[in-house]
């Protein structure tokens, strides 16, 4: 994975401070020297952004910027080492959406590929969209399905039966009224979700809304992933660390097996 920071030089750096400077963003001069001028632009464009303000250069950042400096190549044979336990067949055909959505998400980059696949390892292992079944963390005892989530206003549930309404479904199980709300929206679904929230669980439609989930937490997650803890990056997924063995063990196949 690619990252500029202060200290580095070069032709790459002086092709960086170029698209800074195009951006409105200076930095003081264009030598191919990573000085605190360069750096201040970066953090500045960073924060024009809405990315990490952290004065290093990466993926994201170089998409902001509409430069390209990583290539990374995702194929079946490499994520179904990812994935020992899933039918091959699952892989190669749902495989292609993740990856598009990503891509239009400007998350086509190794950390977040990672992190889309091992999430996906952790919530719907078969690499199908499924649907959240019943336990005694959403189900009473003697109680209908998912009455604990009927009441949940973290969740933007509303009573029964939204808590069956909005189980977790898709790659991610995506849970609750506002989560389908507001990535149904930013999937360009309008409400569609919310009247017909078993649509979560179509292919091209739950690897949109894995990567909106991402998407929208991309600054937090890279931060952990930048200080090597899976344990918050899975935390600012799940609430916890419910999979963390499979996500962490998806994650550190993937870390030696994708080059970029």
């Amino acid at each position: 994975m690619v990252y500029y920071k202060e200290g580095a030089s070069g032709p790459k750096i002086i092709k960086l401070q170029e698209a800074l400077k195009s951006k409105g963003f200076s930095p003081a001069h264009v030598d191919g020297e990573f000085g605190l001028g360069t750096e201040a632009a970066v953090i500045a464009f960073q924060n024009s952004e809405g990315l990490l303000a952290d004065g290093i250069v990466g993926p994201a950042t170089l998409s902001a910027l509409n430069e390209t400096d990583e290539t990374v190549e995702i194929t079946v044979l490499v994520v179904s080492k990812m994935f020992p336990h899933t039918n091959i067949g699952h892989i190669k055909e749902n495989l292609p959406y993740v990856l598009k959505a990503l891509e239009d998400d400007s998350l086509h980059y190794k950390a977040m590929i990672l992190m889309a696949l091992s999430t996906i390892r952790a919530e719907a292992e078969s690499f199908m969209p499924i649907s959240e079944g019943r336990s005694r963390y959403n189900t009473s005892p003697n109680a209908h399905p998912f009455d604990l989530y009927d009441n949940r206003r973290d969740l933007g549930n509303q009573g029964e039966p939204d808590g069956a309404q909005y189980k977790g479904r898709g790659f991610i199980q995506l849970t609750g009224r506002s989560n389908y709300q507001v990535h149904g929206k930013a999937i360009e679904m309008g409400n569609q979700l919310i009247d017909i929230p078993d649509l979560a669980n179509k292919s091209d439609i739950a690897a949109k809304l894995l990567s909106s989930f991402l998407k929208n937490k991309e600054n937090r997650i890279k931060e952990a992933l930048l200080d090597n803890d899976l344990k918050r990056a899975r935390r600012y997924v799940n609430g916890g660390s419910h999979g963390l063995d499979r996500f962490s063990d998806a994650f550190r196949i993937g870390e030696r097996l994708i080059v970029s």
